[in-house]
């Protein structure tokens, strides 16, 4: 008779380790050449189809559409009503007029983000490519060793170097293009619609890289006369007898929703699970029980997919610790938001799918739970601090809660609005000269994993960012986002590495905050790099995650930073203390 008893015997695969479907998403553990050759294999070909033809089909044709039904117009209405061709201008302002008075903020948010999103799409990835290109070629020959000013000067020179590259490219499809074209267009034609869709498309093509030309070289000169990132090396004093604000940085935490998890992007690289996040928040209240912080910071990425069971486990560990809840400040990350599936990034959500909507909410009803009775949301009317976070949510907690139980379409718009409505957020400081903390969220909308990280600052962010520097004219100030204003400028042993994610209005953000840069410092994280420098007068500090980055043998790190008034004026940066976190074999 066989003996019952288990033995202890090794599994011959553990299922705690994961295995290669982990790494499915994983630039630690394929290369991006694998990742795009799966995604070319998995993507639905039909939810392919459908989004090219809403999103880029459809507004190519009736952009390459227009001239040649505007002549036509134009042509009929000369001749039949050519008797009212005084009130034809009177009209057309009337109209626009009209537009603008009903679509108000809705209509300017559609144009900016089709806007950006049409940056995002056809231009940043050429340019980017050819400056990252530019910049790899130049760390070994004219880099290497150089100090921070000359790789600056250099940086600059190859930034507009890009841009030129990217013009003449752009001008050299117009040209193949434009002997398809047809700019005029009468109603014999339009009666054959058929007839149009080739010339619509060429024009389309026209317009585009036209577009594309001139704002490669915008990009490319942006670029190189703003400010250039130069590390920071030098860490200021604070005031005889003031007591420096101590404000812990994290970011990019990932948390997963079950015990053994493995992350998307570290797949079986490690750390997998929420171990090390556990011991991260136990260090951080025994440091806050010995020296008290005043701000606990996570700028994003709370959760590895935004999915309910993820965002469960972080309400379970924050609930742990309630002295760095009352504390703690969160925003959303691309993670957050904009994972479609987190084991397969060919992936894809309609513009009429809820689930994109539904990641929004998730993350706002964290956000509420964490900071909603203390910070504040822009008044638009009385250009002001407005209600609480908790405040602005309460008229529509209804059709949040109707539309996670259903997803019911006719609630998007509204839904949508709010999301928009309550970004920036504020923490106001506790008095006049204080520190206060302006969230904002600066991810871009997209329907697809593998697009996912593309950041953006809206102008109506920028414009409420600087409402509260107002509102608080002797205040200092945490700007916090979760994508990086500029690309780092560290060496780099792999060109995949250089294609990084940065705002795609980057440029524009550190000149706007240029005009509150002696008294704000601006944190993120996103890239998972251990970084302090400055473009300028503005102050940048990257957060590494203190959860990700190694195996789960290697340590990793936070920081706690310490603010402080400048003597002269304005807000000090001093030398922070970095926390290590011990890894743990698997």
């Amino acid at each position: 008779m066989n003996d019952p008893t288990p033995t202890k015997r090794p599994l011959l695969i553990d299922p705690r380790r994961g295995d290669v479907e982990d790494d499915a998403s994983s630039p630690e553990k394929r290369s991006m050449v694998a990742i795009a050759g799966s995604l070319l294999a998995e993507i639905s070909l039909p939810k392919l189809a459908i989004a090219w033809i809403l999103m880029i089909g459809l507004p190519g044709l009736m952009l390459g559409l227009a001239p040649l039904v505007g002549s036509a117009w134009t042509q009929a209405l000369s001749e039949r009503l050519g008797a009212l061709v005084g009130l034809g201008p009177v009209l057309v302002l009337a109209s626009l007029f009209g537009v603008a008075w009903l679509g108000g903020r809705a209509a300017f948010r559609l144009v900016e983000k089709s806007f950006w999103s049409l940056n995002s799409l056809a231009v940043q990835p050429g340019y980017a490519v050819f400056r990252e290109g530019l910049r790899h070629v130049a760390e070994g020959l004219l880099l290497r060793g150089a100090d921070g000013e000359r790789r600056a000067k250099v940086n600059a020179v190859i930034a507009a170097a890009a841009g030129l590259l990217s013009c003449l490219v752009a001008l050299g499809v117009c040209a193949l293009a434009w002997p398809h074209t047809q700019w005029r267009g009468d109603l014999a034609a339009l009666a054959a619609p058929l007839t149009l869709v080739g010339p619509a498309l060429a024009n389309a093509v026209v317009v585009v890289g036209s577009m594309m030309a001139g704002a490669s070289l915008v990009w490319g000169l942006a670029d190189a006369t703003m400010d250039q990132p130069r590390t920071l090396e030098h860490f200021e004093e604070p005031r005889p007898g003031d007591a420096p604000w101590r404000v812990a940085h994290l970011s990019d935490i990932h948390i997963v929703g079950e015990r053994y998890g493995l992350r998307i992007e570290s797949g079986r690289a490690g750390p997998s699970g929420n171990h090390r996040l556990e011991t991260v928040l136990d260090r951080l209240a025994a440091i806050h029980a010995r020296d008290p912080l005043d701000v606990v910071l996570v700028t994003g990425d709370m959760t590895d997919a935004g999915r309910s069971a993820e965002w469960v486990e972080f309400g379970r560990l924050l609930a742990l610790h309630p002295d760095l809840a009352a504390r703690t400040l969160v925003l959303p990350g691309n993670h957050d938001l904009n994972i479609v599936d987190r084991a397969n990034p060919a992936r894809m959500d309609l513009p009429t799918s809820p689930f994109k909507r539904l990641r929004q909410l998730r993350t706002l009803s964290a956000m509420a739970g964490v900071q909603g009775s203390r910070v504040r949301v822009l008044d638009t009317e009385r250009n002001a601090p407005g209600p609480t976070l908790d405040e602005a949510i309460a008229p529509h907690a209804a059709a949040i809660a109707a539309f996670a139980d259903t997803g019911p379409l006719r609630l998007q718009v509204e839904l949508t609005k709010l999301w928009a409505d309550v970004f920036p957020m504020v923490l106001p400081p506790a008095r006049p000269d204080g520190l206060g903390v302006i969230l904002l969220n600066s991810n871009a909308e997209t329907h697809f994993s593998f697009t996912n990280a593309l950041g953006l600052v809206s102008a109506e962010q920028m414009t409420g960012i600087m409402t509260f520097a107002r509102h608080y004219p002797q205040a200092h100030w945490i700007v916090a986002l979760h994508h990086h204003l500029v690309e780092y400028p560290k060496p780099a042993k792999a060109f995949s590495e250089r294609i990084g994610t940065a705002l795609i209005n980057g440029s524009w953000a550190v000149r706007q905050l240029k005009r509150i840069g002696p008294r704000m410092v601006a944190m993120h994280g996103h890239r998972h790099i251990d970084w302090i420098g400055a473009c300028g007068p503005v102050r940048i500090i990257s957060a590494p995650s203190p959860v990700m980055g190694g195996t789960d043998d290697r340590p990793t790190r936070f920081h706690i930073h310490r603010l402080a008034p400048r003597p002269g004026g304005g807000l000090a940066l001093l030398a922070p203390e970095t926390v290590e976190i011990e890894g743990a074999a698997a």
